[in-house]
Formats: structure tokens, C-alpha cells, sequence
């Protein structure tokens, strides 16, 4: 009787331990600065949006929009 039980913890823990090793581990997310690089499209055919009044668009039909390079300086003293 209590082999029995000792038998079927055994199979329920593997199964476990089976089934923890298996499952897709998801992505870690995108940092924002990664976020902010993503560069606009521009496709024939495509609907253009009409925004009105405060919205934030994040999948836009552009072709250029402001200035996504950094710039570093080095000051001497």
C-alpha cells in the first residue's frame, strides 16, 4: 500500500519535472531605447491614418520622422 503511493509520487513528480522542461520559455522583452530604433515603413498601397486630436500612432506610413541617431561629445578640461 504505501509502495504504491511512493510509486505514483515518483511518476507525478517526473511528470512534472517532464513537463517544466518542455514548455516554451518566452522572450525577454525589447529594452526601450531598442524601441524607439524601430524605423517607420513606408508601402504602395497602404492606408494612411487620420489622427484627431492626441493619439499615439505606433505603426505609421511614413517615410522619414526626426532624428533617431545619438550623438556623444568629449569635453577636455
Amino acid at each position: 500500500m504505501v509502495a504504491d503511493w511512493i510509486v505514483m509520487f515518483v511518476i507525478a513528480f517526473s511528470l512534472n519535472v517532464v513537463s517544466y522542461l518542455i514548455t516554451p520559455k518566452p522572450k525577454p522583452p525589447k529594452p526601450d531605447a531598442a524601441r524607439d530604433l524601430e524605423s517607420p515603413t513606408a508601402e504602395a498601397g497602404r492606408p494612411i491614418q487620420k489622427v484627431f486630436g492626441t493619439l499615439t500612432i505606433r505603426d505609421s506610413n511614413i517615410l522619414w520622422h526626426g532624428d533617431k541617431a545619438s550623438k556623444s561629445y568629449e569635453i577636455k578640461v
